[in-house]
């Protein structure tokens, strides 16, 4: 049994838990996923099975696409709702939907990333988030990436509902933060769903509770 499955990952488990329910299905633990979600992200998850684990590089140089939305007026430590709030009740008045489509506009193209300290990249051996439950803050170098397309779907204030098409290594809560700061605000993430992965759409994958030995289809040439 070899190949890849793609999965909807629901709100709320850990992309490991997605590999733990696949583990189980199918009786066998040579499982891996390509590119963590968040556990408050949903979409897009590629579970590698039985070879295919071997070919995890290809599919995680993949370009990825996302829907996104930007709560203005408050910033957690996650950079997502799911973190403590470190600041609040922060005007966002003066935001128009003209100066959110300037700040988008800016942002595409090659960027600056930087990853948010809640994040499992490793520092010393260690991952981030680990750090950072210990109060333990470490200084992260910008990652540049590449920022294909950010289209605005819908402002309704405090709300900024994106697309965005990047480059693997984007954080998306990162990119969230920086058009909040390019807006003289702040903000954080409170939905985000992985559409795409490479020519991967969310569209063909299957429900956590919904899929079999069937649905595991052959590795890219």
């Amino acid at each position: 049994m070899d190949g890849l499955l793609l999965i909807d990952k629901p709100q709320g488990i850990t992309s490991h838990d997605v590999v733990d329910i696949a583990r189980r299905k199918f009786n066998m633990r040579r499982i891996g996923h390509a590119g963590s979600l968040d556990p408050l992200a949903t979409g897009l998850l590629i579970i590698l099975v039985g070879k295919a684990t071997s070919h995890f590089n290809r599919y995680m140089h993949f370009d990825k696409e996302y829907n996104a939305t930007l709560r203005l007026g408050a910033a957690t430590d996650s950079g997502d709702s799911q973190g403590k709030v470190t600041a609040s009740n922060v005007s966002y008045a003066h935001i128009s939907e003209p100066r959110v489509l300037e700040a988008f506009k800016g942002l595409e193209g090659r960027t600056e990333n930087v990853p948010p300290m809640i994040s499992a990249l490793k520092h010393k051996g260690r991952p981030l988030y680990e750090l950072a439950r210990q109060g333990i803050t470490v200084e992260r170098k910008p990652r540049l990436v590449e920022i294909y397309r950010l289209t605005l779907l819908k402002y309704s204030p405090p709300d900024i509902e994106f697309e965005v098409k990047c480059s693997k290594g984007t954080y998306i809560r990162s990119l969230a933060e920086e058009i909040a700061r390019r807006l003289d605000c702040v903000g954080h993430i409170s939905q985000i769903r992985r559409i795409s992965i490479g020519p991967y759409k969310v569209s063909e994958a299957k429900k956590i509770d919904n899929f079999d030995a069937d649905d595991i289809r052959p590795c890219q040439s």
